[in-house]
């Protein structure tokens, strides 16, 4: 298989029969493997990784999150962490097999509560992207702000990559063509990002809500699987300490770093990403 070949597309439903967009590569009878993308992305984030790791011999299942992509936007506005992780239990009831789920920033979220809450998700192993249990709150209000650029849109996709790449200056600028085309949505003469608006309405003062880094950390005491924490050597969310104290009070997970990564890790070292989490899934699959 080579890197750029072409996924099949499918659907799943989510929390209240909602509409979610994937795509998949590799074989039907191979082992599942779930990428799930971090707010603000759509599944074209693994575009690089999915194909890589089918030929690893892996069923790559790859969503689009409600309120993001081509997946259906939560009527009601509601985009509480709950109901990521209601989509992520759904998703994985309608696959064949238990699966491996990697997650990252907000999918990784979802994916530690699907996993360690009630009722809980029948999966394999657990890969958190760039996640623990406490941000560190001036990454994410970098990326709040980040996302609150520009509520008008933008005139072309190269004014759009600008405005993405000018406040991570350690990233490589992104170009202009069909890659970054996938995170935006045309609306009349004007770009748009490819998510609804109203997620920052979920975001704002809950960046680190009282008794959530508790309930994370009971989420990962209480997930009966391995768990691979990857960290990005430059993280600005997730602090060096913050990832050891994570690992060292859940008995069943273990840290990697990936250096010169920042938080999107897989968008800044894809192949190094891809390194550093081969070892884990030879262990559990």
């Amino acid at each position: 298989m080579t890197a750029d070949a072409l996924p099949r597309q499918r659907g799943f439903l989510g929390q209240g029969g909602i509409r979610l967009v994937a795509d998949e590569w590799g074989e039907a009878a191979s082992p599942p493997l779930v990428l799930l993308h971090a707010g603000g992305q759509t599944r074209h984030a693994w575009r690089r990784t999915g194909p890589r790791l089918a030929a690893l011999g892996w069923r790559v299942v790859v969503p689009d999150l409600r309120g993001h992509g081509a997946s259906a936007w939560s009527p009601d506005g509601d985009y509480d962490l709950r109901l990521f992780a209601d989509d992520v239990r759904a998703l994985v009831a309608q696959l064949d097999a238990r699966p491996v789920l990697v997650g990252a920033s907000l999918g990784g979220l979802g994916s530690l509560l699907a996993a360690g809450e009630a009722p809980e998700a029948a999966i394999r192993a657990l890969v958190l992207v760039d996640v623990a249990h406490r941000p560190d709150p001036r990454g994410m209000r970098r990326v709040v702000e980040l996302m609150r650029r520009r509520p008008d849109g933008f005139a072309s996709v190269r004014e759009a990559a600008a405005a993405l790449s000018s406040p991570t200056p350690q990233r490589p600028r992104r170009d202009d063509g069909e890659g970054l085309r996938t995170y935006l949505r045309r609306q009349g003469d004007r770009w748009f990002w490819h998510w609804d608006p109203r997620l920052l309405d979920s975001f704002a003062g809950r960046m680190d809500p009282p008794g959530m880094a508790d309930r994370l950390l009971d989420a990962g005491r209480h997930a009966d699987v391995p768990i691979l924490l990857v960290r990005g050597g430059n993280s600005d969310l997730v602090r060096e300490d913050v990832a050891r104290e994570f690992c060292a009070r859940i008995p069943r997970a273990r840290c990697v770093e990936v250096a010169g990564a920042g938080h999107m890790v897989v968008g800044d070292r894809n192949e190094h990403f891809i390194d550093a989490i081969v070892p884990f899934l030879d262990e559990v699959g």
